[in-house]
C-alpha cells in the first residue's frame, strides 16, 4: 500500500462555495502561512436548453481571491465530473495556476472519445492538462505539502486530494446520510470504490473531509464537511464495518435505479478536455449528442 506524507499539523483555510444549480460543493484552499491557494472543482454555468455558457459561479471564486489579493497556484479536478462543467481554463486565463487532474484522465479520454467519435485530432494523452497526478504525487501551495490519493470506482480517474488535515473527497463519499457515489459509468467498479472509501478511512480520524456535492437528503441543509470519525460511525454505506459484498451488493442494485445526470453529455465533453469547450470544423462552440452511446 502507498504510504502517503499525512501531515495533520498543517491547516488549510478553507472556504466553500455553493452551486444550486449542480448541487456541487468548489472550494478555495488557502495557506494560512502565505497568500497561496488553490480552488478545488470548479463550475461553469450552462443553460443546457438555450446553448448559453455563463461564468457567475467561477467569477465568484475569482472575486474572492481578488479580494484577498491571493495567488492562485493549482486549480484541481477531483475526476472527470459527469454533472457539471469545469471553470478550470476560465479561471486560469483570468488568474493563473495549474490545472492538475488525475493520471488516469487517459483511460475517461480513450472511452468517450470513441462515444463522442471525436476522431484524431483530440488528443487522449491528458496533454489539455498541466498537471497529471500519480498516486500518492505531492505538490506544494504556498508552503504547505498537498498529496493525491487514488480512488477509482465512481470512475477510473478519481483523485483524493489531501492537504494537512483537509481531504478534498470529489464524489468517493457523500455526508455521511448521502452515503457513496453511483459505479456504474464506463470504468466504474462499486468493488474497487469500496476500497478506495476504506483507503480514504484509513486517514487520521480527526482529518476534515470536504465533499464534492450534497444534495440534502430528508430535507436537512446543505452541508460538506464532515470527517473520517465521523463516516466511519454514521456512513449510510459503509460505516459501522460494513463489509464490501453488502456494499456491492446494495451499490449495484441501486445504481440500476438511477437516472443518468443531466448534464452528463456536455459535462464529459468539456471536462475531458480540462474544462475546454469542444468547436466543429469551423472553430465554432459545439457539443455532440451520441444517440443511445451511454
Amino acid at each position: 500500500m502507498t504510504q502517503y506524507p499525512v501531515n495533520m499539523g498543517i491547516k488549510p483555510d478553507v472556504q466553500a462555495f455553493f452551486d444550486e444549480a449542480t448541487n456541487t460543493i468548489s472550494y478555495i484552499v488557502k495557506d494560512s502561512s502565505s497568500n497561496a491557494c488553490a480552488i478545488v472543482d470548479s463550475v461553469m454555468d450552462i443553460d443546457y436548453a438555450a446553448g448559453r455558457i455563463t461564468f457567475d459561479h467561477a467569477d465568484e471564486l475569482i472575486r474572492e481571491i481578488e479580494k484577498q489579493d491571493l495567488k492562485l497556484e493549482w486549480i484541481i479536478e477531483t475526476h472527470v465530473h459527469a454533472d457539471h462543467l469545469s471553470a478550470a481554463p476560465y479561471i486560469q486565463g483570468k488568474l493563473g495556476g495549474k490545472i492538475g487532474v488525475g493520471s488516469k484522465i487517459t483511460v475517461v479520454q480513450d472511452v468517450f472519445g470513441k462515444v463522442f467519435n471525436e476522431g484524431t485530432e483530440f488528443q487522449r494523452d491528458g496533454s489539455q492538462f498541466d498537471a497529471l497526478f500519480e498516486d500518492g504525487d505531492t505538490y506544494t501551495i504556498g508552503n504547505m505539502q498537498a498529496f493525491a490519493m487514488y480512488t477509482p470506482g465512481h470512475t477510473p480517474a478519481c483523485m483524493v486530494h489531501v492537504i494537512g488535515d483537509a481531504a478534498f473527497v470529489g464524489d468517493t463519499l457523500f455526508m455521511p446520510d448521502g452515503g457513496s457515489a453511483r459505479c456504474d459509468f464506463p470504468g466504474g467498479s462499486a468493488e474497487e470504490l469500496y476500497e478506495s472509501i476504506m483507503k480514504v478511512l484509513a486517514l487520521p480520524d480527526e482529518t476534515r473531509l470536504f465533499m464534492c456535492h450534497d444534495y440534502g437528503p430528508n430535507g436537512r441543509d446543505i452541508a460538506w464537511e464532515t470527517t473520517v470519525a465521523d463516516e466511519k460511525e454514521h456512513n449510510i454505506h459503509v460505516g459501522r464495518g460494513k463489509t464490501k459484498e453488502d456494499f456491492i451488493k446494495f451499490r449495484t442494485e441501486r445504481d440500476a435505479q438511477l437516472a443518468m445526470p443531466k448534464l452528463i453529455i456536455p459535462s464529459l465533453q468539456v471536462n475531458m478536455r480540462a474544462g475546454e469547450i469542444p468547436t466543429d470544423k469551423d472553430g465554432n462552440p459545439m457539443l455532440k449528442v451520441p444517440i443511445n452511446g451511454l
